[in-house]
């Protein structure tokens, strides 16, 4: 499913418009990049948790020289999922 389709299937299911659920699937989107960039997690009860994660420096090799290159450490958005999303899905 891509986003247009997501689009759809929440126009449908809400009874919004495509152009309303657009819009709230633009701000919920904006949102959680918002607040992750500010170092914050988003927890949806039920759903999951969207966290940044930091990764480490660490020594990589160059797949073309096999020469060994220093990696800068970074943060890495994460998802974790909630018990109810699990639940949901294994049934």
């Amino acid at each position: 499913m891509n986003k247009s389709e997501l689009i759809t299937v929440m126009a449908e299911k809400s009874g919004l418009s495509k152009k309303d659920s657009e819009k709230s699937l633009s701000a919920f989107l904006d949102s959680v990049v918002d607040t992750l960039k500010n170092g914050d997690k988003v927890s949806l009860v039920g759903f999951g948790t969207f966290e940044v994660r930091d990764r480490a420096a660490r020594t990589g090799l160059n797949p073309r020289t096999k020469e060994p290159i220093q990696i800068a450490a970074s943060k890495a958005p994460g998802f974790k999922a909630g018990k109810g999303f699990k639940d949901e899905i294994n049934q």
